[in-house]
């Protein structure tokens, strides 16, 4: 029995609900999101919450239950209020600037690198912090991800991209070897 599934979502003020035959539409005062339904699981909206039910007891039916669940919840919060991941530059030299829509960072290669930001996510720099801000969690992630791709941070001197919650495992370098002879 999926614990996630088994709660019910309640919906905030000032946000809307529709559900269709292919899709769960999202609508709130930040943005208008659409979640496609699986057709293991059924969603029903009583007393301004929204439940869901698997249609049979199978093991595919009961994963889709709290997928399905997880997905209308992140686009609930998403309608109504932003998600912010922050990347965190390491390295002598490395920084990061906006040009227009893109972020232009300079990585330690001969050439500086642009991102351009996707429609529906905001990107902001303040300092050695890039901030990706938006209303589909899923996008956020998979932006900041593209991101931390570009320079990932390396084990012994921890230089790069990496999340601002993220600890790089370090390794030791070469260490001296003293010669006996």
């Amino acid at each position: 029995m999926s614990k996630i599934g088994n709660k019910p979502i309640n919906i905030p003020e000032g946000v809307g609900v529709n559900i269709g035959s292919e899709a769960v539409e999202v609508k709130g005062p930040n943005a208008v999101l659409e979640v496609p339904l699986m057709k293991n699981v059924t969603i029903e909206i009583k007393d301004n919450q929204i439940y869901f039910t698997p249609k049979s007891q199978n093991t595919q039916s009961k994963s889709d239950w709290g997928t399905m669940r997880a997905l209308v919840q992140n686009a609930v919060n998403g309608s109504k209020e932003n998600f912010i991941k922050t990347l965190v530059i390491e390295g002598i030299g490395f920084r990061a600037s906006m040009e227009g829509k893109d972020l232009v960072m300079n990585l330690g290669f001969s050439h500086p690198v642009r991102f351009p930001a996707p429609e529906g996510v905001n990107i902001e720099v303040d300092g050695n912090l890039i901030k990706v801000s938006g209303a589909s969690k899923s996008q956020i992630g998979e932006v900041s991800a593209n991101i931390r791709k570009l320079k990932k941070p390396e084990p012994y001197k921890g230089k790069g991209i990496r999340y601002s919650n993220e600890t790089v495992r370090r390794k030791a370098g070469k260490k001296a070897v003293s010669s006996s002879s």
